[in-house]
Formats: C-alpha cells, sequence, structure tokens
C-alpha cells in the first residue's frame, strides 16, 4: 500500500506539472458543475425525446445515479479515509502548481480527497446515458472522454490524486450502471402499464 501512494504521488506530481498560465483560467471554468448544465439540459432533452411518456422513469434513474455516487465518495470514503489532497499534504509542499481563482484565492478544494467525487458523478453519468442511449445514439460514447477531461481538471489543479480519479471513476460507472438497472426496473414495473393506458 505505500508503494502505491508513493508511486500516486509521484504521478500527481508528473500529470500536475503539464500547465501553462493561459490554461489556467480555462480549467478553472471547466472544473464548476456549473459550467456543464447546457451539457446536462442536452442529455435530458435526448431522454426526453427517445423516451417520452417514460422520461420520468430515466430522471429518477439518473438522479439515483448521482446521488449513489456522491454519497458514497463524498458522505462515505472520504470522511472514512481521511486522505489528505494533495493540495493540503505537507510532503507535497513546494511540489504543485494551484491556480489562482478570479476572487484572488488560490483554489485548494477540502481537506480530504478519497475518492474523488467529480470523478464519481461525471463517469457516473457518462456511464448510465451511454447505457441508456448507446443503441440509439452511437456517438455518446464520447461523454466518457468528456467526463476523463473533467476528472482531469482535478489533477491540474492540484486537489486530486491519479488514484482519487480512478476509484471514483470506477465507483461512477458502477453507480451508472445500478442507475440502469433502475430504469429497467421501472419500465418493467410502469411501462405496460403506461402502454394499456395510452
Amino acid at each position: 500500500m505505500e508503494t502505491l501512494i508513493e508511486l500516486d504521488k509521484k504521478l500527481m506530481i508528473f500529470l500536475n506539472g503539464f500547465h501553462t498560465p493561459w490554461l489556467d483560467p480555462v480549467i478553472l471554468f471547466a472544473t464548476q458543475t456549473l459550467t456543464w448544465l447546457p451539457l446536462y439540459a442536452f442529455l435530458v432533452y435526448l431522454i426526453i425525446k427517445e423516451y417520452r411518456r417514460e422520461v420520468w422513469m430515466a430522471l429518477i434513474a439518473i438522479a439515483i445515479t448521482i446521488v449513489l455516487a456522491d454519497q458514497i465518495t463524498s458522505g462515505l470514503m472520504k470522511p472514512y479515509f481521511e486522505r489528505f489532497r494533495p493540495s493540503h499534504e505537507p510532503s507535497l509542499e513546494g511540489l504543485l502548481h494551484f491556480v489562482t481563482g478570479p476572487d484572488g484565492k488560490v483554489y485548494k478544494g477540502g481537506l480530504y480527497g478519497f475518492a474523488s467525487s467529480h470523478a464519481a458523478n461525471t463517469f457516473g453519468a457518462a456511464a448510465f446515458f451511454f447505457f441508456l442511449l448507446r443503441k440509439t445514439r452511437k456517438w455518446i460514447g464520447v461523454l466518457f472522454v468528456w467526463a476523463l477531461f473533467v476528472a482531469y481538471t482535478r489533477i491540474y489543479l492540484g486537489v486530486h490524486y491519479p488514484g482519487d480519479i480512478l476509484v471514483g471513476g470506477l465507483i461512477g460507472v458502477g453507480c451508472g450502471w445500478i442507475g440502469y438497472r433502475v430504469y429497467k426496473l421501472l419500465h418493467h414495473w410502469f411501462g405496460k402499464k403506461q402502454l394499456e393506458s395510452a
């Protein structure tokens, strides 16, 4: 375990080192959840168009996906493992690049970072929509590229180790699959009734 932790730190220093001044505000903007509201709105539009009267089932399922991913990482894992974010790790002081926001404050995130809720939430959403729409929207897999980019912003900003991202991403994919199974169950229980009443 100690070897893995040291490897994670070395990889963190390496990946965080790829920075340039003009990119700092771009990455800080891209890491914010509100930035991606148009994308979320577009995805909701897709499921409204695709599922119409069954859209409520998909919305419940995606809500379960995100809540589950967020609670497992932020509600359970971070307070349990209490692993300092790299931005708060004394042994990495002076070795990482951090970004100053428009408010003049250096962005360092909360105290604990394992596992990444950003990675869990984005990979959870990507996985859910991939499972749900892969048969009719062949391009939907590109959402995993988006999730990977958002996850990388956390490394760039110095607030998550690659290991935080990897575990968070795996949890997210698992939650996305669970959310999809919830949708399938709801469809099985209520879909036929809707068709009969139409």
